[in-house]
């Protein structure tokens, strides 16, 4: 699933990045790396994706939620 699928509340973990190199490399500075859990705080359907990743809360669009794939937690 995607990030913009992702429900408010749940934990998951960051399976692939599939974005610009350097929008890439700038969420890997952040702390958005390949199995990293994060939890989404805010969805909404008309723009950003709030989430929580290494307790730092970021924003992002639509589109860059629509290019990382998340699973659930286990």
């Amino acid at each position: 699933m995607t990030l913009r699928e992702g429900k408010i509340g749940e934990s998951y973990l960051v399976e692939s990045l599939s974005l610009e190199k350097e929008t890439e490399f700038r969420l890997q500075a952040l702390g958005m790396t390949i199995g990293t859990k994060i939890v989404i705080l805010n969805n909404k359907r008309s723009g950003a994706v709030i989430f929580k990743v290494r307790g730092t809360r970021l924003a992002i669009g639509k589109e860059f939620a629509e290019a990382i794939r998340i699973q659930r937690e286990a």
